[in-house]
């Protein structure tokens, strides 16, 4: 080689040759590291949970058991209760499960279920796993537990091995699974947006960050469909278990429970715990409120394959399932969504519904309360052209409660057809992530979702956001600004970077 321009070729030449040998390792790497094929329980007769819906079920032949939980202590205490009375198995998929307070607390449920004989299989996502490991790898050497990352990096401490993986296979590994789900005896089930740790569950009000948001409670046919998708993730070929992969800090079980007795044992934790009111073991069929479900026609639960995050099998993903019914609305749509990223097809749909007299309104976070810096830049670009249009937009804010940011996602159709889950409005939930969720068509179910969309956004709650001549005009009450609230001029003029970069695809 006798010039620069060689050795930039040799470089890029062994760089592609890098990133090809890495992802035909990492795909090697899953296929022969697979854990064994398992399947959901079915249903009995002999446990509790059957003697408790097996009489409704057959009272609502065909229809599903459905609650909605805007509360957090209400969401974190039935997540408590179904692994409290679980007899047969607990099925459990989350893209967050926090080693915090509240997460230790349904760590130590869930062994204890185990512990009772339960199978107990838990999904996490891998991309929030740096030092959570030991904490899974523990759960994982129970005999009656089996822990699966979803897209790992084979490599789990914090070493240059770990880093280079994850530059080397940045693409596949930017694809996650965002689903929700908790299920009991395969025969109640919680869905929707809220992962597990603190921020979810009201624990940390006045100290950290919050988040509303909202689940639902499900009972009845539906649990088949629900089932059906986990095994599909459990025994994908990106879901590995914990086990085969190269882990550097390690905990033992027994010390793990004794860890866990002393950490929730602690005054402080213990006041945290009180503070938040939650029922005792006691009254844990209490709690689940099965004589409170209402029995509904009309309940689809769709979800994205599990081969999305190898943007494969394109047939089924969750846009061609929400967006369909967006565009069927003749007279109004309410979304409710924590990240507001539309992309450019989707902002089309959305200026020709309002063009065609669809009342369009959409509950958001503006910056001073958005945890991301990067897709609120992305938001603030499709802003203006969405208020142009005539679409009325609410950013959250309570001012009760300063740290608390709007995760809940959600949308009604003409009052008719509703959506509840984990999808954002954004493109990451449309084209990485996979996602899940209901649709509904209930008039008492949307009452209730109506109900918390005019809660959220109150003349008292919500920054109005509209268009004040060529600036934009914030109102909430009596105040009004021109100026983004609760934000300052660096964060404003990086927001307006971000607007104007070609990284919308991946926010």
């Amino acid at each position: 080689m006798n010039s620069w321009s060689d050795w930039i070729v040799g470089a890029l030449v062994l760089a592609l040759v890098l990133v090809v040998v890495s992802l035909w390792a990492a795909g090697r790497f899953a296929k022969v590291r697979r854990g064994n094929v398992s399947h959901m329980i079915p249903a009995g007769d002999e446990a509790e949970y059957d003697r408790l819906l097996e009489p409704l079920e057959r009272e609502h032949v065909g229809l599903s058991g459905v609650r909605l939980v805007p509360d957090e202590a209400e969401a974190l205490a039935l997540r408590l209760s179904l692994a409290r009375k679980a007899e047969r198995s607990l099925d459990l998929m989350y893209y967050i499960w926090e080693d915090d307070l509240t997460g230790r607390m349904l760590a130590r449920e869930v062994l204890a279920a185990a512990d009772r004989g339960v199978r107990v299989r838990m999904l996490i996502d891998d991309v929030n796993m740096i030092r959570r490991v030991p904490a899974y790898r523990a759960l994982d050497r129970h005999p009656s537990i089996e822990v699966r990352l979803f897209n790992p990096i084979r490599n789990k401490d914090m070493g240059l091995l770990r880093g280079a993986e994850m530059i080397i296979n940045l693409l596949p590994y930017n694809r996650r699974m965002h689903n929700k789900m908790f299920i009991a005896d395969n025969r109640i089930a919680i869905t929707g947006g809220r992962n597990v740790g603190d921020p979810y569950f009201g624990a940390q009000k006045g100290t950290g960050i919050c988040f509303d948001d909202l689940d639902i409670v499900l009972a009845g046919p539906v649990l088949r469909s629900m089932g059906s998708l986990y095994d599909s993730f459990w025994n994908s070929d990106v879901a590995l278990p914990v086990r085969t992969l190269r882990l550097g800090k390690q905990t033992r079980l027994r010390r793990f429970r004794t860890y866990l007795d002393r950490f929730l044992g602690g005054p402080s934790n213990r006041e945290r715990l009180n503070r938040m009111g939650l029922p005792g073991p006691e009254k844990a069929i209490e709690c689940l409120g099965v004589d409170r479900l209402d029995w509904i026609d009309g309940l689809e639960f769709i979800a994205d394959p599990p081969e999305k995050a190898l943007q494969a099998r394109r047939e089924g993903w969750m846009p061609g399932k929400i967006m369909p019914v967006v565009r069927s609305a003749k007279k109004s749509l309410r979304i409710m969504t924590p990240y507001l990223v539309p992309g450019k097809r989707g902002l089309k749909t959305l200026i020709e519904l309002a063009e065609s007299g669809v009342e369009i309104e959409i509950i958001t976070n503006g910056l001073g309360r958005s945890d991301s810096v990067l897709v609120y830049g992305a938001y603030r670009w499709y802003r203006p052209r969405l208020l142009k249009a005539g679409i009325k937009l609410v950013e959250a804010a309570r001012p009760d409660q300063p740290d608390t940011m709007l995760h809940a996602k959600t949308f009604i159709v003409d009052d008719e057809r509703a959506f509840v889950g984990s999808f954002n409005f954004d493109m990451r939930s449309a084209f990485l992530n996979t996602e899940l969720g209901v649709l509904f068509d209930d008039a008492k179910l949307i009452g209730q979702l109506n109900d918390i969309f005019d809660e959220t956004c109150a003349p008292e709650r919500g920054w109005r956001v509209s268009r004040d001549g060529h600036v934009l005009l914030w109102t909430r009450g009596e105040q009004s600004t021109h100026l983004e609230p609760g934000t300052n001029w660096w964060k404003r003029a990086l927001t307006f970077c971000i607007g104007h970069m070609p990284i919308h695809g991946f926010l």
